[in-house]
């Protein structure tokens, strides 16, 4: 498999997704300004959505949009328990997680990344991610991970928004469990693996 991406951009999450698999694969760096690939090929021939992330699979489709990616990853090895078992209320409650940090925290920093943004649009932004991470860290309350015990690709998804708070200018300080959250996922081998590969640690 290849997977398409930016450094830490949101790719970065099946990025870590892969290598906590263990599966074989190889990743490409696209430039998002000129869709060009780091081998010069055309992204938008591959992908004609023109964004990261894209995982081309061995049988030659590809696949789009992170929340599907991370959980075809973890389909791929369900004794790694990346994701729970198709059909229980706990993938569910996975799908739900994912989805609350596709629309909730990770499009809330859009304006902060778009130069077009006005102050008030970011002022709203700022607002809501601050509920939302308040949010999430009530929720990790007393757990290591979103789902429990067992890390999974919500984590990684999860990591990878946290630590563009940097660039938004939020401290994750501020909530404690966020913050030592944070910091267990940054430790963990295979992240410290995609990190380096992005060149991000």
């Amino acid at each position: 498999m290849k997977l398409y991406l930016k450094p830490g951009a949101c790719s970065l999450s099946p990025h870590i997704a892969l290598e906590e698999s263990g599966l074989p694969h190889e990743t490409e760096v696209v430039d998002l300004k000129t869709k060009v690939t780091a081998s010069g090929a055309d992204f938008t021939q591959r992908n004609p959505k023109g964004y990261v992330p894209a995982l081309l699979l061995d049988s030659g489709e590809l696949l789009t949009e992170g929340a599907a990616i991370v959980q075809y990853i973890a389909d791929q090895v369900p004794a790694k328990k990346l994701a729970p078992a198709n059909g229980t209320i706990e993938r569910y409650r996975l799908q739900s997680w994912l989805n609350f940090i596709g629309t909730e925290l990770h499009k809330s920093c859009s304006p902060f990344f778009n130069p077009a943004s006005g102050k008030e649009w970011r002022e709203i932004a700022g607002a809501n991610l601050e509920r939302r991470l308040g949010y999430v860290n009530e929720q990790l309350e007393g757990r290591p991970y979103l789902m429990g015990e067992d890390f999974s690709v919500a984590d990684g998804y999860l990591f990878t928004v946290l630590s563009w708070m940097k660039y938004v200018g939020i401290e994750l300080a501020k909530w404690p469990n966020l913050a030592a959250f944070s910091a267990r996922v940054a430790a963990r081998p295979a992240v410290q693996t995609a990190l380096k590969a992005e060149g991000l640690a």
